[in-house]
């Protein structure tokens, strides 16, 4: 497969999940804000805190209030990152290789597009009430994933497609636990209150996972819910789930038996699996739940550019000897 084959489906799937973890953000949110009574229900800085994007959110000119939140996530065309820039650029991609994926991905990839281009021309009632279109965003993504799963041979794409969208996924699920911490931040005394157990709720269900945690764990608890998110082996949006089956994806790629690594991006993914997969809740919780996202989000990072210097760049990285 040629690299920029390779290169725009992984970066297709990539977008495409990161404007679906976005709505998911704004949608957590949303929700806050009609469970949590006064002032507290207005706490949307800490989407842009956790998304990293603080400095470039108020040199836009953006003050921190709801409207602007939503307005620079969802919709601001400077903003590389917003809802509508992805999918833009996920358009793009998909349009270079349409020979590739099923006419049907192409087409519901373009609509998807031009459905968040329009409601960007309207955006005040969006601005005012989010919800209805973050629910589109994130079944629209569904809808293309699920034409991936069926209709697209289960070849090389398909791998570069799926490893695009579980490293973009494993990265936003740590980010909306992010979330959480700049949520607490202003009053730890809400740590073990009702207000508290509400918004690890509304966590769980932006992440489409309160069904499922409930089924694992019953009632809410925070470090359970911690656990879930990050080291469950078994529910498909936590951390370690998503990265064990990059590593499955990085692997069919190159043919590398699993245990072994000829790459960097082999022994980067293999060491921070192998990490999580030992790692322990109460290790987590002592070292800080924010420490421990943010060195994760930067060992991620780090994944990321190793897969770009093996198979996207023009000078890509020299394979080494397997290795165990």
């Amino acid at each position: 497969m040629l690299s920029r084959v390779a290169d725009a489906i992984y970066w297709m799937s990539r977008y495409l999940e990161r404007a679906a973890n976005i709505a998911r953000f704004l949608d957590v949110n949303w929700h806050l804000t009609l469970d949590t009574p006064g002032v507290r229900a207005e706490q949307w800085t800490p989407l842009v805190r956790a998304m990293g994007d603080w400095d470039l959110f108020l040199g836009r000119g953006f003050f921190p209030r709801r409207s602007d939140v939503i307005r620079f996530l969802a919709f601001d065309a400077d903003y590389p990152n917003s809802i509508v820039n992805c999918l833009s650029r996920a358009r793009d991609n998909a349009r270079t290789i349409r020979e590739i994926i099923p006419s049907e991905m192409w087409e519901q990839t373009n609509t998807f597009y031009h459905m968040a281009r329009e409601a960007a021309k309207n955006g005040e009632a969006i601005l005012h009430n989010p919800y209805r279109f973050c629910d589109e965003v994130k079944l629209r993504e569904l809808t293309i994933s699920g034409i991936a799963g069926d209709a697209m041979s289960h070849d090389e794409a398909w791998d570069f497609f799926r490893l695009g969208r579980l490293l973009e996924r494993a990265d936003k699920t740590s980010r909306m636990l992010d979330v959480k911490y700049f949520i607490l931040l202003p009053d730890l005394t809400d740590v073990g209150s009702n207000l508290d157990y509400v918004q690890w709720a509304a966590l769980l269900k932006a992440i489409s996972a309160l069904e499922a945690y409930r089924r694992r764990h019953g009632r809410i608890q925070p470090d359970r819910i911690v656990e879930f998110l990050l080291l469950d082996h078994h529910f498909p949006r936590s951390v370690l789930c998503s990265l064990v089956a990059a590593q499955e994806c990085l692997h069919a790629i190159t043919g590398t038996p699993m245990g072994y690594f000829c790459n960097a991006a082999e022994k980067r993914l293999g060491h921070l699996c192998g990490d999580l997969a030992y790692s322990g809740v109460d290790e987590i919780f002592a070292k800080g739940l924010h420490e421990f996202t943010d060195d994760l989000q930067t060992r991620m990072n780090r994944v990321d550019e190793a897969v770009f210097a093996t198979f996207f760049s023009a000078f890509p990285a020299i394979d080494v000897p397997c290795q165990q």
